[in-house]
């Protein structure tokens, strides 16, 4: 990947959206006024201890026959089309407010409780194999009595083991209810945490060794890109805390007390995650300070060998400027070994000495 295209991508997850709401009221959505409507795909899973349903809609009001039903409903929104969180808002009774925290991304991770269901904002983590670094999404959570929705700004998450489980009916997942659903999804978020981590870990490994190069110029740059990539880690993390530890303390119906322990469980976890980006943003740094330090003792080996041969050459160069100047009544000009023994013998003598005191200094 060039510079150009790494400095691109970390830019665009700095600034993640930029959208002008200036005039516009409260619980505006933002539409997208050149092109055909988006097309955006709508996942459902209906399922209880006996079955599960899986299908691809092509509307929200197919949803309408799977709103009232005893079972649990799973709904996966991949795109933030405006007409499309518009329509389920309806259909699922969304403040405006939440539609629009919904497709404005860049948000912290958060809870905000409603009469008839819970708002959550999360950050999905992945490491990018192929760019060797870290992909950032926001995945907003709807919990309802008996559905949850879930709203991703484009296709693909970690949520295929979540969706595994419920197909084959394996783990807990297809008897309980829908807060045990949402809980899976944002233990799945979690998990991806350590994941990413390890490509980070990786990273730092590799950096190790490279860092005491003092001739690798791209090493400073790909020190602050790992930075930079623990940064927005940890402003992803951090908010999760308070999400669950929010979660764990409602006193909502929407959240039973058997799913507090499991919301526990993933509290830990985040934890975890948090002490070890800590971690390695202490490492990064002490790869920097490792790297400059490298660069400077390398400097300074070579500021040592230019100084013991200056020094050398300065009695030499006061040994011949003497004998270069033009006075016609200098006594050693005229003798038979002036030249070699009066000259290059005390310079041999002298440079001989200088090398044997620098020795014993231990200086060479």
């Amino acid at each position: 990947m060039s510079k150009r295209n790494r400095a691109k991508k970390r830019g665009s997850k700095l600034i993640r959206r930029k959208v002008d709401k200036t005039a516009l009221p409260p619980g505006s959505l933002i539409r997208e006024t050149a092109g055909p409507p988006a097309k955006v795909p709508l996942a459902l899973i209906d399922y209880d201890a006996s079955q599960a349903t899986e299908r691809t809609l092509d509307t929200i009001a197919q949803a309408l026959p799977f709103k009232d039903r005893p079972t649990v409903t799973w709904i996966n929104i991949d795109g933030l089309d405006a007409d499309t969180i518009e329509a389920i808002g309806k259909t699922f009774g969304l403040h405006p407010l939440v539609q629009e925290d919904i497709q404005t991304i860049g948000q912290r991770p958060k809870c905000e409780e409603y009469p008839d269901y819970l708002f959550l904002v999360t950050d999905m983590v992945r490491f990018d194999e192929a760019g060797q670094g870290l992909t950032f999404e926001q995945v907003s959570l709807i919990l309802g009595p008996r559905f949850v929705l879930s709203f991703q700004e484009r296709p693909g998450d970690v949520f295929e083991p979540v969706r595994a489980r419920l197909r084959t009916g394996k783990g807990r997942v297809r008897t309980m209810g829908a807060d045990y659903l949402a809980y899976s999804l944002i233990d799945a978020i979690v998990d991806h945490y350590f994941t990413a981590l390890e490509g980070l870990g990786a990273q730092i490994e590799s950096l190790e060794e490279q860092a005491l190069s003092e001739s690798d110029p791209t090493v400073v740059g790909r020190i602050h890109g790992l930075r930079q990539e623990l940064s927005l880690m940890r402003r992803s993390v951090w908010p999760m805390r308070d999400l669950l530890s929010t979660l764990q303390r409602t006193d909502s119906p929407l959240v039973s007390e058997s799913v507090r322990i499991y919301l526990r469980d993933v509290y830990d976890h985040t934890i975890q995650v948090i002490d070890t980006v800590e971690t390695f943003r202490e490492m990064a740094a002490g790869l920097l300070d490792l790297h400059l330090a490298a660069v400077s003792n390398r400097m300074n080996a070579v500021m040592k060998v230019l100084t013991i041969i200056a020094t050398i050459f300065i009695p030499l160069s006061f040994f011949a400027g003497v004998y270069g100047m033009n006075f016609e009544h200098m006594p050693e000009l005229k003798w038979t070994w002036a030249y070699p023994l009066g000259f290059w013998a005390f310079i041999v003598v002298v440079v001989s000495s200088m090398l044997w005191y620098f020795r014993t200094k231990k200086w060479l």
